[in-house]
């Protein structure tokens, strides 16, 4: 039994009504089943205009998800993994939630740094090293 609403985190749960299902008939192994029946699922979900989400998610989920989303914000997750359209169903939320949770993460922001001096000192070091080897590699004809 399905529940009545997609958990993605505790301050963010998503109806069930706002996400949309189409069904299609799957490729890959499953012999006639493949020929008879609709067991891909795909699940769309309006990100740009759901009003479970608050304004603030919203932007970010925008912004993170961005690559994923069409031209209107909305997101598309297929799954044709099993035979089965409730189970295909099922991985569907699942991964809508997990892409969810990953894209709301607030990512820590990249302190650039430099080299150390004795890091530098290394480098060149090794690269003198690395060249006299070469060096002494040749072939001196005469």
């Amino acid at each position: 039994m399905l529940a009545s609403h997609v958990v993605v985190t505790h301050s963010l749960k998503i109806p069930l009504a706002e996400l949309q299902f189409r069904t299609s008939r799957s490729g890959g192994p499953g012999g006639q089943n493949v020929n008879k029946l609709e067991t891909r699922v795909e699940l769309l979900f309006d990100v740009a205009r759901s009003p479970c989400i608050p304004e603030r998610l919203r932007q970010r989920l925008l912004r993170n998800l961005s690559f994923k989303l069409d031209s209107l914000g909305v997101l598309r997750v297929v799954a044709q993994d099993s035979r089965s359209q409730w189970k295909n169903k099922q991985f569907t939320i699942e991964r809508l939630a997990a892409l969810l949770k990953s894209a709301l993460k607030v990512r820590k922001k990249r302190i650039s740094t430099k080299p150390t001096k004795t890091a530098r000192e290394d480098r060149l070091r090794m690269k003198k090293v690395r060249g006299e080897t070469k060096r002494l590699r040749k072939v001196i004809i005469e």
